[in-house]
């Protein structure tokens, strides 16, 4: 009380008091200004550290919606996997698991963008699709490009499975899709099992991983998207001159509501068809209402007939009939407009050995081809050949024939398997000895059989006319291979059998 009293007294000490306040606050200000300066430099790391991890959806920390959370999951767990064996193996597996991984990131970016949004209209939903697409694309071309690699197998087993990852666009079903997918690469996968299971359990893991792929996303589309994708809530319109890769990156972006869009364009007339389709439609209905009127003439409706005299009747006048021939309807004249059939791609004729593979491809009229100069580890693998004899010498691990028409295949030895895939009118002859013939989508074949080969397996599917011939005599016996075959059961499991021939 005592130096307020003399502060109010002495002015100077007033003043000297209100300074010292002023500077007090003053720091104090500096140091509150400082604290959440700190605080939002913390902040905002934190902030872009998540939105970078996790995709965070509007600024909001865990904002990704389940589904993108389990496909993470899916792609971080047996994707892994895959990569990782795929790059043990090294060279064109481990180039093609590197563009499988691209086409999941693709899928995952749409993901994204689904939770966010609504389902767009088809075509722009098209556009947003066309990453994925390409990503496809991409792995299926470096199979076409790669068909003289020791791998050609799992590239081809990568090939025909991947286009699974559309069932993005397949709805109701899109589950049974990616199964019809994974049986496709099945095909070639116990290829690859059988060419290593007792020599490279590297590849056999491979395989293992790789179809785990696609069980686990049968699993999670189960889960999630059973009766096609799940979209958001939020509208999103699509910029004229946007394409699919900027809109899935800008997804994830908190952004602007976009400009109203322009007013629609005054509806268009309606079209030709339309327009006939309608008329005829009124033709039909008068013509409906005048037969009813008339039907409700009841007897009176013959007043309106008149009398034919006896000259006005053919039956009854022979000049009639002859003079008059049986009328005919206008008709329009019909001519098909000229097409222009596609053009057939050509590429050169190859035959050259590449590895430990000859490359028989794009053969047309050549006859007399000899592969001469072979080894035990060679294979040989016939593309796209038409009207062409190939004769290989020696003895070979296997040959294979591929999208081939009107082909004549002789060869002495093979110590695996002979193989025709997708071809027609085929003929097979044995000079020596092959344990295995496998005919798969292919429509007539002729085995020409040697007395060493009789214990020779024949193994078919989706095959017509094929007919193994055996030595009997000095000349050779026709047998043809069943085409129909007859099931039943027997109480206890499934009995198949080939059907007799009728007739």
């Amino acid at each position: 009380m005592a130096e307020a009293c003399s502060a109010e007294k002495d002015p100077s000490l007033m003043c000297s008091l209100k300074v010292f306040k002023m500077a007090e606050m003053d720091g104090l200000m500096d140091r509150l200004e400082k604290a959440v300066i700190r605080l939002e430099c913390v902040l905002s790391s934190s902030y872009s550290s998540n939105s970078a991890d996790k995709n965070v959806v509007n600024g909001i920390n865990g904002g990704v919606a389940p589904f993108v959370e389990a496909f993470d999951a899916l792609m971080a767990g047996t994707l892994e996997e895959y990569l990782k064996n795929s790059k043990v193996i090294g060279g064109e597996v481990e180039a093609h698991a590197g563009m499988v991984e691209n086409a999941f990131k693709a899928e995952r970016a749409f993901l994204v963008f689904a939770s966010q949004h609504q389902q767009p209209p088809q075509v722009e939903e098209s556009l947003i699709l066309k990453p994925i697409s390409e990503r496809i694309l991409e792995v299926q071309l470096f199979r076409e490009k790669n068909r003289g690699s020791q791998m050609f197998n799992h590239l081809s087993a990568i090939s025909e499975s991947v286009p699974a990852l559309g069932w993005i666009a397949m709805s109701p079903k899109p589950g049974p899709y990616v199964k019809e997918m994974t049986d496709a690469a099945t095909f070639y996968t116990n290829r690859v099992l059988k060419d290593y299971k007792s020599t490279d359990q590297h590849h056999v893991d491979w395989v293992k991983s790789y179809l785990n792929i696609w069980s686990e996303l049968q699993a999670y589309i189960k889960e999630y998207h059973t009766t096609g994708v799940s979209w958001g809530n939020a509208i999103y319109s699509i910029p004229p001159t946007a394409n699919g890769g900027t809109l899935l990156q800008k997804s994830s972006e908190p952004s602007c509501p976009p400009p109203p869009p322009p007013p629609p364009p005054p509806p268009c007339p309606p079209p030709m068809a339309d327009f006939e389709a309608s008329k005829a439609k009124d033709d039909i209905s008068q013509d409906r209402s005048a037969l009813f009127a008339q039907l409700n003439q009841g007897e009176t409706i013959t007043k309106g007939l008149r009398h034919v005299s006896d000259e006005q009747k053919t039956h009854k006048n022979p000049k009639l009939r002859s003079e008059s021939g049986p009328s005919r309807s206008p008709t329009k004249s019909h001519t098909p407009s000229p097409t222009t059939p596609p053009a057939h791609q050509s590429y050169p004729p190859l035959l050259e050995l590449e590895g430990k593979k000859w490359r028989v491809e794009y053969q047309e009229g050549s006859q007399g081809l000899v592969i001469s100069e072979t080894e035990l580890k060679q294979v040989v693998y016939i593309f796209k050949c038409k009207k062409t004899t190939v004769q290989v010498k020696g003895k070979i691990n296997s040959i294979i024939i591929d999208n081939c028409a009107k082909l004549g295949l002789v060869f002495d030895d093979v110590v695996g398997i002979v193989e025709v895939i997708n071809s027609k009118n085929i003929e097979i002859q044995v000079l020596g000895k092959v344990p295995t013939i496998s005919i798969n989508k292919t429509d007539g074949c002729h085995v020409y059989l040697s007395e060493n080969s009789i214990d020779c397996e024949i193994v078919s599917a989706k095959s017509s006319e094929m007919n193994i011939l055996v030595p009997h005599d000095g000349d050779y016996k026709e047998f043809p291979v069943p085409e129909q075959f007859k099931t039943s059961w027997d109480g206890s499991k499934l009995v198949t059998e080939p059907a007799e021939m009728m007739g």
